[in-house]
């Protein structure tokens, strides 16, 4: 390459930068493909986002290197005055529904095709292909010479609105193809939103207090359809190539199958749940195996698509009015459906949350019928005014339990009220009568009687006896079920006054593993201040906060008596902890089952709590990552903070030091690029001595 010449094209940017530019290009879809489309990323993020940077900073310094096919493009550029009307060259027209949901619904296009083309039984079966049906919006791209140049939805079959502009900010979506790739071609297929991704964007937009999309069909038709391509590029849409439209200068193969797999050859994500076969058996088996793992798809689908496979028979068959002959969408039941809500009432978790839940009129669907659905949470009352009295759609898919969509406004009751969970309840946990709240920053109401409520009484149990709390081997689960469903555990400190008879009469417990317990839970009963606050259970209270509060306190006298104020006066204590501390410690029922802890022996040396450290790592932030050499992660923890050390489980600029063992993951990779400071165990252990 010879330095000082300039491009054909861009007689004002030297060649070798046109050269490099399009190096890069061609990285950066090699990347997205692998990524977006084969699941299978070769580089990570870090490497990914080099590239990027390299090629943008090449397009500012020449602007002349500017495609529109360039990745650079895809964040979105001004908004459109309105969307222009495309006609489609050919018509992208709709599929017949196939009324019978059972398997028969096979059975019955196939006889329709037979018939249509004078087979007889002795003639053979038919080959078909199957595949999915999309609840999304569908769309029609064209490609010329190989680049994206215009995007339309279906609109009426005939005429759609030109949506390039949002569609270039889809990954999944191609703006340059594959070597091979036909002078014109035409690409059918749907836009959609996967059910994860729809529930990470609703999920931030909560916490930012901006507007929720209700669905995921929705979520994917409105984005297309927006007028500013930077709104549609904040949302995490995805594509399925299916079928085509016009093509030139391609020898079109000979199946429909044939013609996805060339379209994955292309570049186009193409969705593998799909088949070939023989006849109406194969459609129906296809149809009864995609009903089963229907739930399991990351994406919404309301049926599956039979295809008469041959493109020749596809053309003999032809069409009658807007539909082909040769194809047929088979539906599953309906997953949403209209009734009305009677009551709510609530439930308490084992965590003590308290959660709404919609008592409706039966009504069928998804299967099954169906008389309660979720309703999550207040906030989620307040998005979707939920009434008692409101006609809802209600959603049921599978397992997951039934939910709330939203509410018919124009059949809501004149004479309805907002419903408010506090109030509802009066402020009291339904299942103990303990003092409900609602912290500033959760959305969830919860049961300040941690230690006393019925509801979390097993969950309490656990974390009381896990291993960073009291420990006391042989308290897992199966075995807390029993003692709780059988009476024998009723508070808490009731753990301490098991005896032999009792436990070794339990199922699956011998008396060598009664004993054991016992042995267990009588050393447990010797334990750290910090242990015994951590093991109470107060939310928002981790190990690292436990340790702030009895290095701070040291008497447990002195931290109940503690007020909002003074608990944020502890290291890292903000007001939403130090609030959870006070109503945990202002339930008399949380106080009378400590002092019976105590009162069966548990006690810690209240001197140790507040002992201090060494100062050598004081204001130093670490975070671990991978397997040291001779140090497990909990030593290392203890070890920093012994020294005054904070140990935090994500990297940031604040991060003081990452120290990496073997097998380390993606915070090493986002330590490198912040520039921080990165040690090994050996470079720990110095710091540690000083």
């Amino acid at each position: 390459m010879q330095v000082g010449l300039f491009s054909e094209h861009h007689p004002e940017v030297p060649v070798e930068v046109v050269a490099q530019a399009d190096q890069l290009r061609a990285k950066i879809r090699q990347y997205d493909h692998e990524y977006y489309v084969l699941d299978a990323p070769s580089v990570p993020d870090s490497e990914y986002d080099r590239v990027f940077r390299a090629l943008k900073a090449l397009e500012e310094a020449h602007p002349a290197l500017i495609v529109p096919d360039s990745p650079t493009q895809r964040v979105g550029g001004a908004p459109m005055a309105t969307l222009m009307p495309v006609r489609h060259h050919l018509p992208m027209l709709s599929i017949e529904t196939e009324t019978d949901i059972s398997e028969q619904g096979a059975y019955n296009f196939d006889a329709r095709v037979r018939k249509k083309l004078g087979l007889l039984a002795e003639d053979g079966d038919i080959e078909y292909a199957a595949e999915l049906k999309f609840d999304g919006l569908a769309l029609s791209l064209r490609y010329e010479r190989g680049s994206l140049v215009q995007a339309a939805t279906r609109g009426d079959g005939e005429v759609g609105e030109d949506v390039t502009h949002n569609i270039r900010t889809i990954r999944q979506i191609p703006l340059q193809l594959h070597a091979g790739a036909p002078d014109v071609l035409e690409v059918r297929g749907e836009v959609y939103m996967s059910r994860p991704d729809f529930e990470r964007y609703n999920a931030r937009q909560r916490e930012q207090g901006k507007p929720t999309l209700v669905n995921p069909r929705n979520g994917a038709a409105g984005s297309i359809r927006q007028l500013d391509p930077r709104l549609a590029a904040q949302r995490p849409l995805s594509f399925f190539a299916y079928g085509l439209g016009q093509t030139s200068g391609w020898q079109v193969p000979a199946t429909h199958e044939q013609v996805l797999d060339a379209l994955q050859v292309f570049g186009f994500p193409v969705c593998r749940e799909r088949t070939v076969g023989l006849g109406a058996a194969s459609l129906a088996s296809f149809h009864q195996a995609i009903a089963a793992k229907r739930d399991q798809l990351t994406y919404d689908i309301d049926g599956v698509v039979y295809k008469v496979n041959r493109l020749e028979l596809q053309r003999e068959l032809g069409f009658r009015s807007r539909e082909p002959n040769w194809a047929v969408a088979h539906k599953f039941p309906a997953q949403e459906e209209l009734t009305i809500l009677d009551n709510i009432e609530v439930q308490v978790g084992r965590t003590g949350a308290i959660t709404p839940v919609a008592r409706l009129q039966p009504v069928f669907v998804g299967g099954v019928t169906v008389t309660n659905a979720t309703l999550h949470n207040q906030d989620e009352i307040d998005r979707k005014d939920v009434r008692i009295g409101d006609t809802v759609i209600v959603r049921r898919a599978g397992d997951v339990i039934p939910e709330v969509v939203s509410v018919v406004m124009e059949r809501r009751p004149v004479d309805t009220q907002p419903y408010v969970l506090l109030e509802a309840i009066r402020h009291q946990c339904p299942v103990c009568g303990s003092h409900a709240v609602r912290l500033p920053e959760e959305a969830a109401v919860r049961c300040t009687g941690g230690l006393f409520c019925a509801a979390q009484r097993k969950q309490a149990i656990l974390h009381f006896a896990s291993r960073r709390a009291m420990d006391i081997e042989g308290l897992g689960e199966k075995l807390v079920d029993q003692l709780v469903d059988g009476q024998w555990v009723k508070t808490l400190a009731d753990i301490y006054h098991l005896d032999l008879t009792t436990l070794s009469g339990l199922e699956r417990m011998a008396e060598k593993s009664a004993q054991n317990l016992l042995d267990a839970l009588q050393a447990s009963k010797q334990t750290t201040f910090n242990r015994f606050i951590y093991a109470l259970g107060i939310r928002n209270v981790g190990e690292a906060t436990a340790k702030d509060l009895a290095r701070h306190f040291g008497k447990l006298e002195a931290l109940q008596a503690a007020d909002i104020e003074v608990l944020q006066q502890v290291a890292d204590v903000g007001p939403v902890v130090a609030r959870s501390i006070a109503e945990f410690f202002a339930e008399t029922h949380n106080r009378e089952i400590i002092a019976r802890l105590v009162q069966a022996g548990v006690q810690w040396e209240e001197a140790e709590g507040r002992q201090a450290s060494t100062g050598l790592l004081e204001g130093k932030t670490f975070v671990l990552t991978g397997t040291l050499p001779t140090m497990s992660r909990d030593e290392a923890k203890e070890r920093i903070e012994a020294a005054g050390g904070k140990v935090s489980g994500s990297v940031s600029k604040k991060t003081s030091y990452v120290v990496a063992g073997s097998d380390a993951g993606s915070k090493l990779g986002k330590a490198e690029e912040l520039g921080l400071s990165i040690l090994d165990e050996a470079g720990l252990l110095g710091l540690l001595a000083g």
